[in-house]
């Protein structure tokens, strides 16, 4: 009986030792809105994982919701680095509630791919970038020898499939048809298209002409991060350049894009952040107090319909109709990082439908924005 009971405390006492130790620990995911984050990306800085498991096998973790056993698909995003800086988790958090995740060494489980972007040389140096919902890409250097074909802004694929499909369509080029996972019938042109940036001066926008380099930074399965540079062009007598840093997580109608100038001099810069309009009547949101943009188009016949927007969090704006687009315009200052979001819906993808349906998600996703997951 003796030895049965100094055998039952080794067992614990050795148990305590490798949790003290950092074998296997929690994290408590809070959320404090009244929102149901379902599917979200979190984003747990890499610092507070090692406060917790110091010991971690970055080649060997499993992570586990304790209350429902369930395994929790993760990344490690890079941010362009040679070391993990945050931990990505999905989860779903119901409203004013918080869910604990257990951190363990077993082999990683394979996770399917949300988010992909990549140079696309191929087709005049498109960069592209997608996830589950929607697709998008930008234009290069070489596009700017087919003055038919260049635009400025964003474009819009529109995908119905959760699929990746960026590679599928370049290998095809026929994507102007929807062959069963959707297709690209947004027109940008020399417009702002689907949420891009520009200074504004003088009752003009002064397109920079597209991006000559890129970097890839981050590139799946919850998160994929780029950035966009750009030469300097003139802006009202002053030589101006800008990079664009953008990421997209899994599950989000929108991207986040940082956008820096750089000049000489302090004087604030004025910028436009906007959505090219359509001649034809559409829904239009124009939401100052939450920095919303959102622009529900009018069906393209067949094709269905695409809403648009950009979110500016926690930033005084101005917004209007004019010069073709719908307008949010900003203040920034050289060599300041300048966030907002942009992004857009297919009512054929099947979860947005109608302009209710969307403006009701923009104003859902800012909500999420302004009341982080707290992690503890």
């Amino acid at each position: 009986m003796k030895k049965y009971f100094f055998a039952c405390i080794a067992i614990v006492c050795c148990q305590f030792i490798l949790s003290t130790n950092g074998f296997s620990q929690n994290l408590i995911l809070k959320n404090n809105s009244a929102l149901q984050r379902k599917n979200s990306i979190v984003e747990i800085p890499w610092s507070q994982v090692l406060l917790k498991y110091p010991s971690i096998d970055t080649n060997a973790l499993v992570i586990t919701q304790v209350s429902s056993k369930k395994i929790i698909s993760y990344q490690y995003e890079y941010q362009g680095t040679a070391h993990i800086q945050n931990l990505l988790v999905e989860v779903s958090i119901p409203a004013n509630s918080s869910i604990q995740l257990h951190l363990s060494k077993g082999k990683r489980p394979f996770f399917e791919t949300k988010t992909y972007c990549r140079f696309v040389p191929e087709r005049k140096d498109d960069f592209a970038w997608e996830n589950d919902k929607i697709a998008h890409r930008m234009y290069g250097k070489a596009l700017e020898a087919t003055p038919k074909e260049n635009a400025y802004g964003t474009d819009v694929w529109s995908k119905r499939t959760p699929k990746m499909i960026i590679n599928e369509w370049y290998s095809t080029n026929k994507y102007h048809d929807d062959n069963g996972t959707g297709l690209d019938y947004y027109h940008v042109g020399y417009f702002l298209g689907a949420g891009d940036i520009a200074p504004i001066l003088k009752d003009s926008i002064w397109f920079p002409k597209n991006y000559t380099r890129w970097k890839v930074l981050d590139n799946g399965p919850l998160r994929s991060s780029f950035i966009l540079y750009y030469d300097a062009w003139n802006v009202d007598g002053k030589a101006t350049t800008v990079s664009k840093q953008i990421s997209i997580d899994a599950g989000s109608q929108l991207s986040k894009v940082i956008a820096t100038y750089d000049y000489d001099g302090n004087q604030s810069l004025p910028l436009a952040i906007g959505i090219s309009r359509r001649a034809e009547a559409g829904a239009i949101l124009l939401n100052e107090q939450k920095g919303i943009l959102g622009y529900w188009e009018p069906t393209h016949g067949k094709d269905g319909t695409i809403g648009v927007a950009c979110i500016l969090p926690h930033t005084e704006n101005k917004m209007s109709l004019q010069k073709g687009h719908l307008l949010a315009t900003v203040t920034s200052t050289a060599h300041t990082p300048f966030t907002y979001y942009k992004g857009a819906a297919w009512t054929k993808m099947g979860d947005i439908h109608t302009s209710e349906e969307w403006f009701q998600y923009l104003v859902n996703f800012e909500t999420a924005l302004s009341n982080p997951i707290v992690i503890q």
